[in-house]
Order: C-alpha cells, then sequence, then structure tokens
C-alpha cells in the first residue's frame, strides 16, 4: 500500500514527465502546491521505495513500478471523472477535485467493474485518454485550434486547461467534445480564431484556441 500523498507525487512526475524529459524538485512543487524541501524528502522516500530514479539536482524519472502506480491513478481519476459525468449528471468542471478524493480507492475489482458498467470509455469527459487495465493508453494527434489553418475543419476531442472557470466558458459558448468546427479566419494582430460552429460563427481569443484541441 501506498500513501495518498506518495501516489498525489507519482501522478505529478508522471504528468510532468509527459511534457518534459525530467522533471526537477521545484516543477514538482510548483504542481504540488508545495516546498522544494518537503519534496525533497519524499522523493528519498519514493527512491528508498525503488518507484522513481532520483539523484540530486539531476531531475527525477519514474521506474517501471512508479509508473505502473501511477497509471492505476490516472486511470481511476479519469473512470470516475466519466461516471460522474455520464451517470451521475454533473457538470464537467464539477469533477476533477471529487475525481482527485475516488482516485486513492484501492479495491483494482471496483475499478474493473465500474470500467465495465461503462462500456469501457476510451475517453474521460475532458478528451483525456483513460489507461486500460494493462496502463496502455489509446492515443490521439489532437491540435490546438491555434495552429489550425482558414477553412481547416475538425472535432473539439479535448483540452490543454482544466480549470473550472475555462470549462464553463466551453460550456457556455457549446465548444464542448464532440462539437464540429471549422476555422474562418485567424487575426494577424491578436491571433484571435473566428470559427464555425453549430451553424454559427464564434470568435474566440488566442488564449482559448490555444487550449482547445482538435481531432482533423
Amino acid at each position: 500500500m501506498h500513501s495518498f500523498t506518495e501516489e498525489n507525487y507519482l501522478k505529478a512526475i508522471y504528468h510532468l514527465l509527459k511534457q518534459a524529459d525530467s522533471a526537477s524538485t521545484n516543477d514538482i512543487a510548483a504542481a504540488l502546491g508545495t516546498k522544494a524541501a518537503t519534496v525533497t524528502d519524499m522523493l528519498k522516500k519514493l527512491a528508498d521505495k525503488k518507484l522513481i530514479n532520483y539523484a540530486r539536482y539531476q531531475g527525477v524519472s519514474l521506474t517501471e513500478n512508479g509508473e505502473k502506480i501511477a497509471l492505476g491513478i490516472i486511470r481511476k481519476h479519469r473512470l470516475w471523472e466519466h461516471f460522474l459525468v455520464e451517470k451521475l449528471k454533473f457538470k464537467w468542471h464539477e469533477v476533477h477535485d471529487m475525481a482527485e478524493e475516488l482516485e486513492h480507492i484501492s479495491s483494482v475489482e471496483l475499478i474493473n467493474r465500474l470500467d465495465e458498467f461503462m462500456g469501457c470509455p476510451p475517453f474521460d469527459p475532458h478528451g483525456d485518454p483513460i489507461p486500460d487495465t494493462n496502463g496502455l493508453i489509446k492515443s490521439q494527434h489532437l491540435q490546438p485550434a491555434l495552429h489550425l489553418c482558414k477553412n481547416q475543419s475538425g472535432t473539439i476531442a479535448g483540452v490543454a486547461n482544466h480549470s473550472a472557470s475555462f470549462l464553463q466558458y466551453l460550456e457556455k459558448t457549446q465548444l464542448t467534445i464532440g462539437q464540429a468546427i471549422t476555422i474562418t479566419s485567424v487575426t494577424d494582430y491578436d491571433l484571435s480564431v473566428l470559427l464555425q460552429a453549430q451553424n454559427k460563427e464564434l470568435n474566440i481569443s488566442r488564449e482559448v484556441a490555444k487550449n482547445l484541441l482538435i481531432l482533423i
């Protein structure tokens, strides 16, 4: 058994390693909202348990076992988010904190039955892939709307920003997962994007276009 704190560290390191080759103490501290000294102490514990490879000032990587645990936590988190949205009808901006608590439930049988009950969904409500029982992830090549060209079309399939305010904005403008869009124009001055969705035109800022992920 691993503590909730250890699991949170492994998950945070996994996400950081998806963005870079290694994760620094400061990166981990920023991701978890804690102090670098606290992180250093925990990294030593995780290294002693052979869950991470850690050498001071050289960054952190996950061992095979550490990555397996991290993917298990991510699997549970995303399955619970899917359940909360699809079965209990929570909004997609409401479920992250609840899933943060539920992801620490240790019963593998419960999680596998939850997965089966929902038909083994490949993606969570935010478009993030759900690892299967073996930790395998179905990958999608998604592009920010900002990188699309005029007249290019695609389907909204994910978000890079998971904040409640951003998700509420997308819901209000009906720019949600599965929505087909076509780029009408991009303004050179501020890189705002005019797009067509549901037979209406919407102007979105550069920041929104950067965080709206499209499957071409």
